[in-house]
């Protein structure tokens, strides 16, 4: 994997171990020459994945839309840093420069955000690795949804199985990574089929 997209929310959580966890993926992400792609803000998790990133020598790139950027909470010290309109249009920009996907503890926009590319997963619009960092069990209540969810019939274990779960960082990149390499049909993503007219 050359690049991974990665969810996380803007607040830091009321326990040391999620701004920890956050800035060791970055160092993780950077030490494995894996470009960061994330939601370009300099607040909560996300900024403390890109400080993990941008402070080790790795790359950063962040998507942001114009009205964030205005109330200044983009992060000045990236790689890159793209502009776009709308909340749909950085989605699809950060899926199409990544390889895969990780997300971290957050909010209502992380949820949204990990899935809908679950959903594009099922659909075969996407095609990596989908991590779940499961810091401190934040996600072990969700983790056990989705399990009920394939017991009442309205999910398919397979597709269950899309979503890859571990504890820290360096378990997860080891899975994704043999995801990656086991994936036959492993196209990027047509960002044409949901949004159009955004920057390649």
């Amino acid at each position: 994997m050359q690049s991974i997209v990665v969810y996380c929310g803007s607040n830091f959580g009321n326990k040391p171990v999620y701004s920890e966890s956050a800035y060791e993926l970055g160092i993780a992400l950077a030490k494995n020459n894996i470009k960061l792609i994330y939601g370009g803000g300099n607040m909560g998790l996300m900024g403390r994945v890109s400080d993990g990133a941008m402070d080790n020598n790795g790359s950063a790139t962040g998507i942001i839309p114009n009205f964030l950027a205005k109330l200044e909470v983009a992060q000045k010290t990236l790689t890159e840093l793209h502009f776009v309109e709308t909340m749909h249009e950085r989605k699809a920009k950060m899926v199409s420069l990544s390889d895969g996907v990780i997300a971290l503890p957050g909010g209502f926009g992380t949820l949204d955000e990990l899935f809908e590319i679950l959903t594009w997963s099922q659909l075969k619009i996407f095609h990596g690795p989908i991590g779940l960092l499961n810091i401190n069990g934040f996600y072990d209540h969700l983790i056990a949804h989705l399990d009920k969810t394939v017991e009442e019939g309205f999910l398919h274990i397979e597709n269950r199985d899309l979503l890859i779960v571990a504890d820290n960082a360096a378990e997860l990149l080891e899975k994704m990574q043999a995801y990656h390499l086991s994936e036959k049909e492993n196209n990027p993503l047509d960002t044409s089929l949901y949004v159009k007219n955004i920057e390649k």
